[in-house]
């Protein structure tokens, strides 16, 4: 016979504890910091700046998944983990595919104005 949860059970079975979220928010807030940081006092060049704070947006990202999302925590079958996975492989291919159209519609439209410009 299965035991229905109580609602104390459920909140302690989807939600992290108070630490968790206190060491989650002190990250993402540290993280922050550094990011502003960093573009304020301009100590790198900036394509490598660019890089910097991109890798410290995915660390962040990432912090976020785990203490306050939760993902990869619930038990199995991981239907939520699919599920952010997929949306994460769908938002990717729309990322890049407009980016391709986008390039590629800035080589063929350029060319032919450039061709213009120079009979004209």
């Amino acid at each position: 016979m299965e035991h229905d949860l109580s609602l104390k059970e459920m909140q302690k079975e989807w939600h992290g504890t108070l630490r968790a979220y206190v060491i989650g928010f002190t990250a993402s807030l540290i993280l922050t910091a550094v990011s502003f940081l960093l573009v304020i006092t301009e100590l790198f060049p900036e394509h490598l700046l660019s890089y910097i704070v991109i890798g410290l947006a995915l660390a962040q990202a990432v912090i976020q998944l785990l203490f306050f999302l939760h993902v990869g925590q619930e038990a199995k079958p991981r239907w939520e983990t699919v599920v952010f996975g997929f949306m994460v492989m769908v938002l990717v291919i729309v990322a890049f595919g407009s980016l391709w159209i986008i390039f590629d519609l800035n080589e063929r439209v350029m060319t032919k104005m450039e061709l213009q410009n120079t009979h004209g």
